[in-house]
């Protein structure tokens, strides 16, 4: 969480590489409300009883008692108030005329007293009196000792409505202007009191009791809630998962208005585009109190409470609380063809006023009068709801979080994506989605607005653009701009021809920009964030319904003008990379529409003779205050920055640097908002370079250079018609590449990411970013404009200088490959060969000559590990004294690289080795056979310590996992994070089909996102999953270094992972766009300090084992890494290496030419690595460790364990650029007590003895001993998660895969099932649950039979409510379940093999699935389909409607015909049935109806459903509306069969896996 701040409050937040910027929350919320107004006492403890239900979705840190945050927000209770402030002598006036506003004041006597003291003078000042106020009786006991010292004095106000303000809207609006103007006047006064002061409301209808809690202990802490006459009619409560235990009363949540699950990715753009706002803003109904305000939003303490201050601001200024939020939060309709065209035109107008809060969140709200709930486009957080028949509505994360008879409840839903929940509490009901939309789109004339403001760029007269470049002068700016032959042979040219972000392999292994000795291009100092635990990325393939590339060009409209509607003009462009002809149209458009838009072009060169003397700052200043004039004095709405006159006697400012100035400056001048900002430049070529301009301000840009290089070689190809073609081709390939960089960080549209400065800068010093990328993150220092005015001159006197050798040539660039002229690798041939020659030999002497290679960064700084050096301020030991090798080497762990990835040979000698020395290797995450889980005959053993589950769950069995000593989920990887992991369709073939449940030939694409892992909460449910499966296994989390891993690793340990890695950004993959290889992720130095920093701040390192891996190499690398804050070590291209890998980079192509990273058969015989040479390799380094331990006196690895004092900082000095570096940060020591441990000494508490399978277990012991068949019964909760995990693990450890004989273990619950009930479930287990259940059933489902229905008190209609709810059978592989009843969003997702009926689901049903057999009975949301590629889906059509909701892009659809067989209407290939069929013992493809049939009865037989009797009852009209939904690619594999003649083919058998 970022926020717009000035650098002189930047340090505030800091404490050495911990920055409280980046804390990172979500929670568990909800509310409870009567529909008819009643307020009563009982509201108030049903609430309560809900947060503490909702306990395990928050978290505690090392203090027992110190919860991250929990409190509720209700209606003012008015009796209460009387009778306290009577006692006062105070009488309080009627509802509507006073509010009673919650304070918490600094502990400081005089700060408070200066607080008091500004209440009263600003609301004197504003008409208003106060009556008096009240100390809040709390009882602290229940605090605990961290939170105590930060404790506030909480103080209630009474204030009452003057007699000049009109009514109690208008008292509302000064209570406002009260609120913001007392904190700036305390926070001007003093920044660090103003943290401890806080307004946590002020209003006449609501009140919030809020602090650093455990949830159960709030009604101890305030006492008021004994009282009988505290009473509401509502109450919207929250309980808070933190990343960081540091207490923030301010931060606990409600906020004023809302309560937030979720994160918004946006907010550094949105408070950015808000600042701006300030000069064209201005509001009839707030009149002159709005310059009052500013900062409008600026001061929130985080996301969520700054768009709480947003949300107030809009409500203020006149909008209604439901189309604020549908303003700050629109539901997905660019791509909906279903929506209403009013609700579309409503949006599209919309859109123009306010870039969207992008990010996953359900938000609760309320303002006393109305309670909603409403849920972001994509779905991404869980939200239940139940009413009764008494009028009570029940809304929160979860289902059965208060005890409600079943008979009493009349309706069970869930908030839908982009949905909103609404309950007027005045006209006593509940308001659906529909008829609030619809009112709201009918309110004003927006269709007529938008037709009358609307200008598509596309629609403008045509103009003609500039002459293609001359060769002579292409070359001459190719070389100015920076272009090398990289860029062209491996970047424009597969773009060009295939309109696809290119792909490559092994990762980086060069320096990073600012310790480069090479010009590096100003892009090249960013990296890209991603998404990762708190929130998830986004799919920009499968679910690309919800992302949107539209972009506007010109001024935005007055926010708080709601009548003034289609008198702004607006020029929309649909995605933002301009043609040199659509640039000439913005040029000239003011020919062409009236007068509307004026667009001037500003000049971002600059005289070269002017270079050396400080020109590029002058020349920025300049270009500053030109654009501020054109603006401001001259009236021009569209500025187009342009380098076009770059030539010998011009240099050109990097376009991304005048593009950061003159965004930021007219941002500060508050004029951004009135202009378009345009970009025409020649240095863009790459994905990477497009989204920076776009980060940073660009509402698009034209990459001429690009354009006129991919012509000058198309017409070197001697085919010039086809010039237009690549030009597509390449807007289409950058476009995807957008889409990618926006979703990795859960961005959904271009509106929202446009200004988002979604980067960390590395190596700019904090002046340089501060001034013209101000609010971005640069925690490792160095160089500035006049360095980057060194680089950019260098490459234009490369391009127009004295003749050189290069002189009619581009540069070789080398960033990808070793290059003997270009940048500097790590890896050459001489490194690896003498690794590999020493490692065969058993040579230590020559290992040390590698390592001498390696470590030798005197003169070329390639990481910054090489900057420091040992001060050796201890007293050295005796070699003797040193821990030994064996001990060591048990700290070693290989990197997770899947059997697929790379060969079995490759796969097999790396476990080998690692169970040799007692370290551990990685399946990665393509399974694993289960015959490697026994002992060779040799003694040996081929099994992986380490098992992965990452987001494709392939072969991730109940088996699998209890047999790992390691389960590590693989949140991210360091050379692609923010995605998914990639193998191509020509490496898959019978064998690796086999592990990972997939088939022969189709391309492995892992979703981008855990599906059941969109936040912390989230993650803290799949580590109790996993370690119920297997409670001996120690529960990891990889993790990827970029700024604020560390408060997200200190919310991994809060959710009780027992070990974390964080991966560095140089650590190498088997396939990856080369955009996330050089662009993503940082140096595994900064994110290691980060994370040891701060767990160790935060108490909670001696909880948690950290690993590095990423580009780990040698000894001093290993002994810098325990330095910095790392027990264990991880390596992966090394590892490859010391067996043969000799990076030639080709993994992808399956061409390894030594058979490493190959399936080919053939190359596979090439393989001569041995377990012998990896053994040599770890035992070196443990070797080489050893020597430097003792010469800096340590003779255990735990006592160097993050002793950064041994670290010293190497002057660069005759480095041009590196000499400026700054790693003092990574250096900072926090001061910590005797108790504070600085390496893992201790266990996780898991909470596993509650578990309700320890029940199971002891009730099922004859059936685990000898398989006899047991019957047992039991109530079930919310609050009992991951039901049959454990039980599932013991039968799997003891019979493997197989299980147990059907129904040997039938378990019977009644009530609500907590999250993953059911998960990974094992053959022979059956669970019925009469009642509903949460999210992830059946996750991972391993053969076991799940049945879930309502009870029989219930009223409801199963078949019309929802029973389950999202991301069910997620990466199921075999088994059965059949649910009564509608499910939620994501159902089926991954599933591999298992059969399920259900009633109906969410959007995104059967995405990704590979395998399986899946029946709706009922409807189905929008994206039914996607990305799926396997398995079959049938659906009971009965409006004819499906195909609307059905994803075609990779699946048929079925029809019923003869009355028995269902045909395709196949748009793709035209294949008959008869003659794809294989032999089978139920043929899927001609006789479906018959096996359709089977299913249901099976259904009505498990679930006693009503909706399954009347279809069976009507069988011979019902079985007419169903389809059949098929992929593609199982059909093609059919027909490969046949032509085989493959025998015994069972096609509900068969996995076809996740094609791109």
């Amino acid at each position: 969480m970022i926020h717009y701040e000035r650098k002189k409050n930047r340090l505030l937040n800091e404490r050495g590489l911990y920055d409280s910027r980046y804390e990172h929350d979500s929670c568990g919320f909800g509310f409870i409300a009567n529909i008819n107004n009643i307020a009563s006492h009982e509201i108030v403890h049903k609430a309560l009883e809900i947060v503490g239900n909702l306990d395990h979705r928050g978290a505690v840190g090392a203090d027992p008692l110190a919860g991250d945050g929990a409190g509720i927000l209700i209606q003012q209770p008015h009796r209460f108030h009387r009778k306290m402030f009577d006692k006062e002598g105070i009488h309080v006036p009627k509802i509507g005329d006073y509010a009673v506003g919650m304070v918490f004041f600094p502990q400081e006597k005089s700060l408070r007293e200066k607080c008091i003291s500004a209440f009263h003078r600003v609301t004197a000042a504003e008409g208003q009196s106060i009556l008096g106020w009240r100390d809040v009786p709390c009882d602290n006991d229940v605090l605990g000792k961290s939170v105590k010292p930060n404790e506030p004095v909480i103080r209630q106000v009474l204030i009452v409505r003057g007699d000049d303000t009109e009514n109690e809207a208008a008292f509302q609006r000064k209570l406002y202007v009260i609120r913001k103007q007392i904190h700036h006047a305390i926070w001007d006064y003093d920044q660090e009191g103003w943290r401890d002061f806080y307004v946590a409301s002020l209003s006449t209808r609501t009140i919030v009791f809020k602090g650093m809690l455990l949830a159960q202990n709030l009604a101890k802490y305030f006492t008021d809630f004994q009282d009988s006459d505290f009473q509401t009619s509502m109450a919207l409560f929250h309980q808070r998962f933190s990343t960081n235990t540091f207490p923030s009363w301010r931060l606990a949540q409600p906020f004023r208005f809302l309560s937030h699950n979720g994160e918004i990715n946006t907010l550094r753009g949105n408070i950015n585009w808000m600042t701006a706002r300030r000069h064209n803003m201005a509001s009839k109904i707030l009149g002159e109190d709005l310059e009052k305000l500013w900062p409008l939003i600026g001061d929130g303490s985080s996301d969520s409470s700054t768009f709480d201050n947003a949300l107030e601001l809009l409500v203020m200024g006149g909008y209604s609380l439901a189309h604020a939020m549908m303003l700050m939060i629109p539901e997905a309709w660019a791509e909906n063809t279903l929506m209403d065209e009013n609700r579309k035109a409503f949006y599209e107008f919309q859109s123009s006023l306010m870039e969207p809060w992008d990010g996953p969140a359900a938000m609760a709200f309320t303002d006393g009068r109305q309670i909603a709930a409403t849920l972001d486009r994509n779905g991404l957080r869980p939200a239940r709801y139940i009413v009764t028949d008494d009028g009570m509505v029940v809304m929160a994360s979860e289902v059965g979080v208060l005890p409600i008879p079943e008979s009493k409840i009349i309706k069970k839903w869930r908030l839908q994506p982009g949905k909103m929940l609404l309950i007027d509490l005045d006209e006593n009901r509940i308001i659906s989605d529909e008829e609030l939309k619809s009112n709201l789109s009918l309110a004003k004339p927006y269709k007529k607005w938008l037709s009358k403001s609307q200008i598509h760029l596309k629609d403008v007269p045509s103009e003609v653009g500039p002459m293609t470049l001359d060769p002579v002068t292409l070359l001459k700016n190719q070389q100015a701009f920076g272009y090398t032959r990289e860029d062209i042979k491996f970047f424009l040219k597969p773009m060009a021809e295939s309109g696809e972000d290119p792909i490559g392999s092994m990762g980086r292994d060069i320096p990073l920009a600012s310790l480069s000795s090479q010009s590096r291009m100003l892009y090249d100092y960013f990296f890209q964030n991603f998404a990762q635990v708190t929130n998830p990325p986004i799919d920009p393939i499968r679910e690309d319904l919800v992302m949107s590339l539209v972009s506007f060009i010109g001024p935005r409209p007055n926010l708080l003008d709601l009548e003034s509607g289609g008198t702004n003009k607006r020029l929309e462009v649909h995605q933002p990379i301009l043609t040199n002809t659509d640039l000439e149209r913005v040029r000239r458009i003011e020919n062409h529409v009236d007068g509307s838009f004026r667009t001037s072009t500003l000049d971002i060169c600059y005289a070269h003779n002017t270079a050396g003397k400080k020109a590029m700052k002058s020349a920025l200043d300049k270009l500053c205050r030109e654009a501020e004039s054109l603006v401001k004095d001259r009236g021009f709405n569209i500025i187009i920055l342009s380098d076009r006159n770059m030539d010998a006697n011009h240099i050109a400012i990097p376009a991304l640097l005048a593009t950061g100035a003159v965004h930021h400056h007219l941002i500060r001048e508050g004029l951004r908002t009135e202009v378009g900002l345009v970009l025409e430049t020649g240095e863009a070529r790459r994905v990477h370079d497009v989204c920076l301009l776009a980060g940073y301000g660009a509402e698009a840009i034209n990459p001429y250079l690009a354009f006129d290089s991919l012509a000058d070689m198309v017409s070197r190809s001697g085919d010039a018609s086809k010039i237009n073609e690549a030009h597509s081709h390449y807007i289409k390939a950058i476009n995807k590449g957008i889409l990618k960089v926006m979703s990795k960080m859960g961005i959904s549209t271009y509106q929202s990411y446009c200004g988002a400065q979604i980067f960390d800068a590395v190596g700019l010093s904090a002046e340089f970013v501060d001034a013209y990328f101000t609010g971005t993150a640069t925690k490792v220092e160095g160089v500035g404009i006049e360095q980057i005015e060194a680089e950019t001159h260098a490459r234009h006197e490369f391009a127009f200088g004295a003749g050189h050798e290069l002189q009619d040539e581009l540069s070789v660039g080398g960033d990808l490959a070793y290059r003997l002229s270009g940048e500097d690798h790590v890896w050459t041939p001489d490194t690896v060969s003498t690794m590999q020659h020493a490692v065969r030999k058993g040579d230590y002497k020559l290992f040390k000559e590698y390592t001498a290679k390696v470590n030798d960064q005197v003169k070329l700084f390639k990481n910054l590990r090489g900057l420091f050096e040992f001060n050796k301020k201890n007293k050295p030991i005796h070699l003797d004294d040193v821990e030994p090798v064996s001990q060591i080497v048990k700290r070693f762990a290989t990197g997770a690289m899947s059997f697929g990835s790379i060969s079995w040979e490759a796969h097999t000698t790396l476990a080998v080795a690692m169970n040799r020395l007692g370290g551990k290797s990685n399946t990665g995450e393509g399974g694993e056979e289960a015959e490697r889980f026994k002992p060779m005959e040799s003694g040996d053993s081929m099994r992986s310590a380490i098992k992965q589950v990452a987001s494709g769950r392939f072969g991730v069995t109940s088996e699998y996992l209890s047999n790992a000593d390691d389960i590590q989920i693989k949140m991210a990887q360091g050379a692609k994070p923010g995605e998914g992991g990639q193998l191509p369709g020509h490496k898959v073939d019978h064998w690796i089909a086999r592990v990972r449940h997939s088939t022969p030939g189709v391309g492995l694409i892992s979703p981008p996102p855990h599906h059941d892992i969109y936040s912390i909460e989230d993650l803290a449910q799949l580590i109790h999953d996993l370690k119920n499966v297997n409670p001996n296994a120690r529960i990891s989390v990889k993790l990827v270094s970029e700024v604020g891993v560390g408060t997200i690793a200190a919310g991994v340990s809060k959710a009780h992972a027992d070990h974390v890695t964080i991966s560095g950004h140089d650590g190498g993959t088997g396939a990856s766009p080369i955009t996330s290889l050089l662009s993503a992720g940082g140096p595994w130095e900064m994110g290691l300090a980060e994370t040891h920093q701060t767990l160790v701040l935060n108490k909670l390192r001696g909880r948690i084992a950290v690993q590095v891996d990423g580009g780990l190499r040698t000894g001093r690398d290993v002994i810098i890494g325990a330095l910095l804050g790392a027990d264990e070590f991880g390596f992966a291209t090394a590892a490859l290496i010391s067996e043969g890998c000799i990076m030639m980079r080709k993994c992808h192509l399956n061409t390894c030419p030594v058979g490493v990273a190959t399936q080919n058969e053939e190359l596979r015989k090439r393989f001569t690595g041995k377990p012998e040479h990896v053994v040599n390799f770890f035992t070196f380094i443990a070797t080489e460790m050893r020597e430097i331990m003792a010469e800096l006196g340590f003779s255990t690895v735990n006592e160097m364990i993050g002793r950064t004092d041994i670290l010293n900082v190497r002057p660069a000095v005759d480095h041009w650029k590196a000499q400026n570096i700054d790693l003092s940060r990574l250096l900072f020591r926090p001061d910590i007590d005797n108790e504070t441990s600085v390496f893992n000494s201790e266990r996780q508490d898991h909470g596993l003895e509650n578990a309700l399978d320890h029940d199971l277990i002891r009730r099922s012991k004859s059936a685990l001993d000898d398989g006899t068949a047991v019957t047992i019964e039991t109530e079930i909760r919310n609050t009992n998660r991951s039901v049959g995990a454990m039980l599932s693990g013991r039968i799997s450890k003891k019979y493997g895969m197989a299980g147990l004989t059907e129904d040997t273990i039938h378990i019977k619950c009644t009530g609500s099932a907590g999250q993953s009930f059911g998960a990974w479930l094992a053959h022979g287990v059956s669970l019925e649950l009469s009642g509903d259940a949460n999210d992830y059933v059946g996750k991972g489902l391993s053969g076991g039979r799940i049945s879930i229905y309502p009870s029989p008190e219930s009223p409801i209609i199963a078949s019309e409510n929802i029973i389950a709810g999202n991301t069910l059978l997620y990466g199921a592989i075999s088994g059965e379940v059949y649910i009564s009843g509608i499910v939620g969003e994501r159902f089926a997702v991954r599933n591999s093999g298992a059969t399920s009926v259900v009633e109906g689901c969410g959007d995104h049903g059967c995405e990704y699935m590979t395998g399986g057999t899946v029946v709706i009975l009922g409807k189905t949301g929008r994206n039914f389909g996607a990305g799926m590629s396997g398995g079959i889906a049938y659906v009971f059509d009965k409006d004819g409607e499906f195909r609307s909701c059905c994803n075609m892009s990779m699946v048929e659809i079925g029809y019923v015909k003869d009355g028995e067989k269902i045909g395709f209407e196949n748009k793709k290939q035209k294949l008959e049935e008869d003659e794809l069929a294989p032999s089978a013992s139920v043929n899927m493809l001609t006789q479906d109806i018959f096996f359709l049939q089977n299913l249901i009865e099976k259904h009505a037989r498990y679930t006693n459903s009503s909706l399954a009797r009347q279809l069976l009852e009507n069988w011979g009209e019902s079985k007419l509306k169903f389809v059949k939904v098929m992929p593609s690619e199982y059909l093609r594999v059919l027909k490969e069969q046949k032509l085989k003649k493959t025998q015994d083919f069972e096609p509900d058998h068969i996995s076809i896996a996740v094609g791109d």
